[in-house]
């Protein structure tokens, strides 16, 4: 628990920024989700059921996800120093090419490659093979929530719950954030990321190398 605290206001910045680029897709697309794939996933079933293209377009974005995941995975497994960082560098890639196809007017395929890069950051803070935050998802979330306001009534820790409550707060912020920009800017609304993708990957490189030569020292 102390492990996840530390990093926790990091994972609250990439959930609100999960939730920023998923209203910037869901607007550009009409109606998908880049990194929602619940909510992609109901739509594919509606689609397969209407024979409609929304099964075409449901599909790719989730199998686009799980194939981010695969690569955020596989990165895990090769890698060993700056895991995080170089995940999160790889993320703002993906964010920048498809801000290039968007000005090429190739949406889909800009959509397709956030899809991408929204399952790989799902791996930024896995540890020993498990994803201690449920980044671009909040349904498990609010389980948690849920589940820690019980066991507080119940006697428990008390504020618990308050730590998955942050992260809903933030998709739900970085959500309005994502459509009012997008109102203002368009498909530019997406550069906003990027930096901030860039910006957390130095910080999170600066804490790595810090906790190396600490160890180092004793």
């Amino acid at each position: 628990m102390a492990d996840a605290r530390k990093n926790l206001p990091a994972a609250a910045v990439l959930t609100a920024l999960a939730g920023y680029v998923d209203a910037t897709g869901y607007l550009v697309t009409g109606g998908f989700f880049p990194s929602f794939m619940s909510g992609n996933s109901t739509r594919a079933g509606i689609g397969l059921a209407e024979q409609s293209s929304a099964a075409t377009i449901a599909l790719m974005l989730i199998g686009s996800f799980v194939l981010g995941v695969i690569a955020g995975t596989v990165l895990r497994i090769i890698s060993r120093k700056h895991i995080a960082s170089s995940l999160l560098i790889g993320i703002a890639a993906c964010l920048a090419v498809s801000q290039l196809l968007f000005d090429h007017d190739w949406k889909m395929l800009g959509v397709a490659i956030i899809a991408f890069g929204m399952g790989a950051e799902n791996l930024v803070f896995e540890r020993d093979g498990e994803v201690r935050f449920g980044i671009t998802y909040m349904t498990g979330t609010l389980v948690k929530i849920g589940q820690h306001i019980g066991r507080a009534l119940g006697g428990g820790p008390r504020w618990d719950w308050l730590h998955y409550a942050a992260l809903w707060i933030a998709m739900l912020a970085g959500g309005a954030s994502g459509a009012l920009i997008y109102a203002h800017w368009s498909l530019d609304a997406l550069w906003g990321p990027v930096v901030v993708l860039l910006i957390l990957a130095f910080v999170l490189r600066h804490h790595d190398e810090q906790d190396e030569s600490g160890e180092t020292d004793r």
